[in-house]
């Protein structure tokens, strides 16, 4: 129990540096195009993952680093810029708050992890609760929005149980996670300077918001939040996820100036809550998973090798 604690908190470095993204981008970026914000973002993460890593795809992992580069990174960010442009914060945090449940079906489809009982109450108790911390001041929903949304919520959930299928294939965390982050940002590069026009200018709020934005929020978080995936069932890691919009609130309060509600701290109640209640027991192995599991023939083990395993306000679509 123990051990798997200390992953669920590597994890949730990864939603927390997104929660604070939001504050990152409205005082340093604001007005940032969002091709060059994607491409600004994700290449020199992946650049700097892959200088440490030292390897290249090879064999099936040249697809598959476009599949979620296109899934997790490049399509990713730019419907989340799109989604946050035309819906209300809060409407599109609701939104992202579903991802543990559909996290939770695609691993019980794709990887043979059947959620269990607490992980469905705990995703449902978290999704009331970010209801609860972030609506009543909604504006107009545009429907373009709730489909980027919905859209941005389904792919990188997808990508992310992808990932976790693929990863049995020996690749390191480190690299495929620098893999895919190369693909999505070269993904975008092209529509960047054909649609995006010049590159924003470098001044010294550009760079620590990119620098946040890039090395923070991106390399160093999609690094836990892919080893997370490894060590824990997806639907615990996808509640993890929700501690996204509650950093975003506290954020708020605490640099913003902005007023913390009793409504506000009774949803965040309720998303911790939740998350606690989905980590108490891991999905269960499906039939594939315990066939995968069982070696063909008997092997003789020689030592234990452990496995490698613009929109400023709190939305869970901040990643």
């Amino acid at each position: 129990m123990e051990g798997k604690f200390r992953w669920v908190l590597l994890t949730a470095v990864a939603p927390v540096a997104w929660g604070a993204n939001y504050y990152v981008i409205h005082h340093f970026l604001p007005g940032t195009d969002p091709f060059w914000g994607a491409v600004l973002r994700a290449l020199p993460a992946g650049l700097l993952l892959l200088a440490l890593a030292r390897r290249r795809p090879h064999g099936a992992w040249w697809w598959r680093s476009a599949v979620l580069g296109v899934l997790n990174v490049g399509a990713f960010f730019l419907l989340v810029h799109l989604a946050a442009q035309l819906l209300p914060t809060s409407i599109a945090a609701v939104v992202m708050a579903v991802a543990p449940v559909v996290m939770m079906l695609l691993a019980w489809a794709l990887v043979a992890e059947r959620p269990g009982v607490t992980q469905l109450a705990g995703a449902g108790l978290g999704i009331v609760g970010v209801a609860v911390m972030l609506l009543g001041a909604a504006g107009a929903l545009s429907p373009a929005g709730i489909a980027a949304s919905v859209a941005a919520m389904v792919m990188s959930s997808l990508g992310f149980v992808l990932a976790k299928r693929w990863a049995s294939d020996g690749v390191d965390v480190l690299s495929s996670t620098a893999w895919q982050l190369v693909a999505g940002g070269l993904l975008v590069l092209p529509f960047a300077v054909v649609i995006g026009g010049p590159p924003p200018a470098l001044t010294a709020d550009t760079l620590i918001g990119f620098g946040y934005v890039a090395f923070v929020a991106t390399a160093l978080a999609f690094v836990c939040w892919f080893t997370g995936l490894r060590r824990l069932a997806a639907g615990q890691v996808g509640l993890v996820g929700l501690l996204n919009p509650v950093t975003g609130v506290l954020l708020g309060t605490a640099l913003a100036a902005e007023s913390l509600t009793v409504r506000q701290m009774l949803g965040m109640a309720l998303v911790l809550a939740g998350v606690v209640l989905g980590q108490r027991a891991g999905g269960a192995r499906g039939p594939r998973a315990t066939r995968a599991a069982r070696p063909a023939a008997p092997v003789v083990r020689v030592a234990a090798e452990p496995s490698v395993a613009t929109r400023p306000a709190p939305a869970a679509a901040g990643r």
